[in-house]
C-alpha cells in the first residue's frame, strides 16, 4: 500500500437532469439515436438543468475531502457518479480500488433479505470471496450491535439499524476509497462517535469523501473542501476555513422575525455602541468589553419587565445568554434604553446573532415579545476555531 497514492482523478464532471419526466423519456429516444450517429448532445435543452458542472478535483490516500453545500447543490448526484450508479454526461472518473459506500438510508440492501444475507451480498458486490467474508463478518455484527436481528429482513429495521448495518460493512470491508452522504445524521450520538473513531482509524490508509450539513464534523475530518452551488464549483481548495466561511457567507439569511407580541411592549433598535458596524454586522475583537444597548418602547407595562439576550452560532445553536440581577423598577410609558455591559467576550472567532425575549417577571413565565436576529455580530480573532468559546487562560510549568 503506498502513501499519498492517487486514488480517486474527477475530470471536468458534469451531468443535467430534465424536470419534466414525458419530456425526459422523449429526450432519451432521441440522444440514444444521436450517440449510435456518435452526435452526443452536451447543451442545455428546454426543463433541463445542470446537476453537477464540470467538477474536477484529485484524492490521494489519507486525504478526505468534504463536499458541502445546501440541499439541491449536486452533492448526491456527484456522489451517485462517483459510486456507478449514475453515468456522467461528459467527463471522466478514475477510481483504484475497492469503494465502500454510504450514500442514501437502505441503498445496496435487499429488504426482504435478512442482515446477515445482505452483509454477503454487499461484499461479493466488493470483489469479496466468501471465505474473507465470514472472517469479517462476526465484527461487522458487532460494529453494528445488531447481533439479535441480523437474521430479520432488512425491511423490518428502523432506519438507525439500516444505518448501523451499512455504515459497519462500510468501514470493516476497509475499503480504499470510502464514501459517505449525510446518512450519519440518523444515527444516535453514540453510534455517531464511534463512527468517526473508525473513521480516524480507517484514513490514513483511506481516501474519504465526506458529504454533511454539519460544518463542525466537516472541520474535524476534511483537509480539503469543495463547495458547491447549483452543481458548480463555489469554492474548492485546501483551506477548510475559507470554504465553511464562504458556506455559510454565501447562504446566509438572517432576516428579523418576530415571533410573537402581546402589545404591551415594543422592540425598536439595538447595537453594540463600542463596535463597528460593517454589512449589517458589529464587528466585536475577541476578549473585549461588549456594550450592547437597547431601545425599547413601553405601551401598557408598570414596571420592568424580565428580559432575556441570547446568543446563537451560525449553526443557529444557542451558545451563551445574559446573566443578570434585575430589581423591580416601576416603568412610565414611552420609550427607554437598556444597556448591557458584559466585561470580555470571550465566544471563539465566527458570527453570531443575537435574540431577544421579554418576560414578565425573572422565572420565565408569560411571555411578552420574542424577536429572533435583533442584530449580528463577527467576533474577530486570528485563530479559527470551531466549538463556542475560546477561553483565555494562562499556563504555568511546575519541576518535580
Amino acid at each position: 500500500m503506498k502513501e499519498n497514492e492517487l486514488l480517486v482523478k474527477v475530470e471536468g464532471l458534469s451531468k443535467k437532469f430534465c424536470k419534466d419526466l414525458k419530456t425526459s423519456l422523449w429526450y432519451g429516444v432521441k440522444d440514444l439515436y444521436s450517440n449510435i450517429g456518435g452526435n452526443k448532445n452536451n447543451s442545455l435543452r428546454d426543463k433541463e438543468f445542470w446537476a453537477v458542472k464540470d467538477i474536477s478535483f484529485e484524492l490521494r490516500r489519507g486525504e478526505c475531502l468534504g463536499l458541502i453545500g445546501h440541499n439541491g447543490a449536486g452533492k448526491s448526484t456527484l456522489l451517485k457518479i462517483l459510486n456507478g450508479l449514475i453515468k456522467p454526461d461528459t467527463g471522466k472518473v478514475t477510481i483504484k480500488g475497492r469503494v465502500g459506500a454510504l450514500i442514501e438510508l437502505g441503498a445496496g440492501f435487499n429488504p426482504i433479505l435478512s442482515g446477515r444475507e445482505n452483509i454477503f451480498n454487499n461484499g461479493a458486490i466488493l470483489g469479496f470471496t466468501r471465505r474473507e467474508i465470514n472472517d469479517k463478518i462476526e465484527e461487522i455484527i458487532d460494529f453494528a450491535e445488531l447481533r439479535e436481528f441480523i437474521d430479520m429482513p432488512v425491511q423490518n429495521y428502523s432506519s438507525g439499524m439500516t444505518v448501523r448495518l451499512g455504515f459497519a460493512i462500510a468501514v470493516q470491508i476497509e475499503p480504499d476509497v470510502l464514501l459517505i452522504d449525510e446518512v450519519l445524521a440518523v444515527g444516535d450520538m453514540g453510534f455517531v462517535l464511534k463512527c468517526f473513531k473508525s473513521i480516524d482509524r480507517l484514513l490514513p490508509n483511506t481516501a474519504l469523501i465526506f458529504v454533511s450539513h454539519n460544518m463542525p464534523m466537516i472541520s474535524r475530518l476534511c483537509n480539503q473542501i469543495l463547495l458547491l452551488n447549483k452543481g458548480e464549483s463555489y469554492y474548492q481548495g485546501k483551506d477548510v476555513a475559507k470554504g465553511i466561511a464562504s458556506y455559510y457567507n454565501k447562504f446566509s439569511n438572517n432576516p428579523e422575525s418576530i415571533i410573537f407580541t402581546d402589545n404591551s411592549i415594543r422592540f425598536l433598535n439595538s447595537r453594540i455602541i463600542n463596535a463597528k458596524k460593517e454589512e449589517e454586522k458589529f464587528l466585536v475583537n475577541w476578549n473585549t468589553q461588549l456594550h450592547l444597548e437597547l431601545e425599547l418602547e413601553n405601551l401598557t407595562l408598570y414596571h420592568l419587565p424580565f428580559i432575556t439576550v441570547s446568543f446563537y452560532d451560525k449553526e443557529q445553536r444557542e451558545v451563551a445568554i445574559f446573566n443578570y440581577d434585575q430589581k423591580v423598577r416601576a416603568l412610565d410609558t414611552g420609550k427607554f434604553k437598556l444597556l448591557f455591559i458584559h466585561p470580555n467576550l470571550q465566544l471563539s472567532k465566527g458570527i453570531y446573532t443575537v435574540n431577544l425575549i421579554i418576560y414578565s417577571s425573572s422565572e420565565l413565565k408569560n411571555p411578552m415579545l420574542r424577536i429572533n436576529n435583533i442584530l449580528s455580530l463577527q467576533i474577530e480573532h486570528p485563530t479559527q476555531s470551531y466549538p463556542p468559546f475560546l477561553l483565555d487562560c494562562k499556563i504555568q510549568m511546575q519541576e518535580f
